[in-house]
């Protein structure tokens, strides 16, 4: 159950980091503002990072069952690739270039909710992938899926407060832990078995 643990911190590390950046970008707004953003990155994002790893999970029980024998090195490798990925966007700024191009900076007193849901989808692609691994561990599915969502719900929420308290220097360090955290599972589920 670490393992699902560890695994939802990581996916939650993408969210994480575009809650810090919208807090960041939300420091002259009003508390009522910064609570419902807040409130809103917590369902959007946890509901995304739910659902999208259950797609996964379900895409991965057929798929998986064909390949049953390179089953953990395709699920190990899709571990390993995402991290990778998730430490190449931290390197190159991919955080701050989402945040550009989804938040208008002349929004007013209103939370855009096309760009929110945006932003969840963007973030939670990776957690599709990750959830064709949940059929190699030994975890029920669905509450792993649970699990993951209040995990990135939490994130999502305390992201926007300690964006808007401490601006945007958080960002990067929170995707290069999520990376670092899936090339480790990815590795123990390609050789630790």
């Amino acid at each position: 159950m670490i393992e699902v643990f560890l695994l939802a911190i990581a996916l939650a590390m993408d969210a994480f980091a575009v809650s810090i950046g919208l807090g960041a970008k939300s420091q002259k707004k009003s508390s009522a503002y910064v609570l419902r953003l807040a409130v809103y990155a917590a369902l959007y994002f946890g509901i995304a990072q739910g659902v999208m790893p259950l797609i996964g999970y379900l895409l991965g029980a057929v798929l998986l069952g064909w390949l049953a024998t390179a089953a953990p090195w395709i699920g190990g490798g899709i571990l390993i690739l995402l991290g990778a990925k998730m430490l190449y966007e931290a390197f190159n700024g991919e955080i701050e270039a989402v945040l550009a191009d989804s938040f208008d900076e002349n929004i007013q007193e209103k939370i855009n909710h096309r760009m929110m849901f945006t932003l969840a989808i963007a973030t939670s692609i990776d957690a599709m992938a990750a959830g064709f691994t949940l059929n190699l561990l030994a975890v029920n599915a669905w509450l792993a899926c649970f699990i993951i969502a209040i995990i990135t719900a939490g994130f999502g929420f305390f992201g926007i407060y300690l964006g808007k308290s401490s601006g945007t220097w958080l960002e990067d360090k929170a995707e290069i832990l999520g990376g670092l955290v899936l090339i480790a599972i990815g590795i123990k589920v390609m050789f630790i078995r």
